[in-house]
């Protein structure tokens, strides 16, 4: 199967996002890529699970790894808290060298000074745990998450998959009970979306689930604990 054809396309808080044109979808929020990941996966997911559980160590599973920016973002909290991150995340089809190449998301942040590292985020060995920084492991998984099988146990779940208009068969009570079993107790899951028939998938594969408030132009989002 081939992976329709993507483009680079500019949001409104100035980063970038990845478009398929023909499937009228972006990567990220057209109203800020950078902010919407902030707000949904930093804000809302990462902080939030270190407040309720006063670790510094948080084993990560990301469905969708696509443009990597969720993974930088949550590669600088790691370095500015003194984190020790293992994120794990599922791709089935990788972006094309050229597009992360034009990526603005380093340049956005002002942080040039990560651009090596954003680039080895995505030219690294998939499959493979490979270790960017004292703070933070990343394992690439190719391949569908309806095919996997988790053999490990996490603590946070990053669900960033197309809305479940584009991909309606990543948001079923399955999906979502295999990743409640493959979380820890107290696991939490964070995604932008807030549709009812998702919340209520979440709470029939066992989740607690709570709506909170979105990102910018998006009123709300789910949070759900095990």
């Amino acid at each position: 199967m081939l992976s329709p054809q993507r483009t680079i396309q500019l949001t409104t808080d100035g980063s970038h996002t990845v478009a398929i044109p023909s499937l009228d979808i972006t990567y990220h929020s057209r109203h800020g890529a950078i902010n919407e990941s902030l707000h949904v996966f930093i804000d809302a997911g990462l902080n939030h699970w270190l407040e309720q559980h006063g670790s510094n160590r948080v084993r990560i599973f990301e469905m969708g790894f696509g443009t990597g920016l969720n993974a930088l973002l949550t590669c600088i909290e790691a370095a500015k808290n003194n984190l020790n991150i293992h994120y794990s995340s599922i791709e089935q089809f990788p972006l094309e060298t050229e597009i992360v190449a034009s990526l603005n998301y380093c340049d956005a942040l002002q942080r040039p000074d990560l651009a090596a590292l954003f680039t080895t985020m995505h030219t690294s060995a998939w499959n493979e745990e490979v270790q960017l920084s004292p703070f933070f492991t990343l394992n690439k998984i190719q391949a569908s998450l309806l095919e996997l099988q988790p053999k490990e146990k996490y603590d946070l779940v990053y669900y960033d998959a197309f809305a479940p208009n584009a991909q309606p068969e990543l948001w079923t009570e399955d999906v979502f009970k295999k990743l409640f079993d493959a979380l820890n107790e107290k696991g939490v899951l964070v995604t932008y979306c807030s549709k009812g028939d998702v919340r209520r998938a979440l709470m029939a594969a066992g989740f607690t689930v709570s709506k909170i408030p979105g990102s910018p132009y998006k009123r709300e989002m789910l949070r759900a604990m095990k």
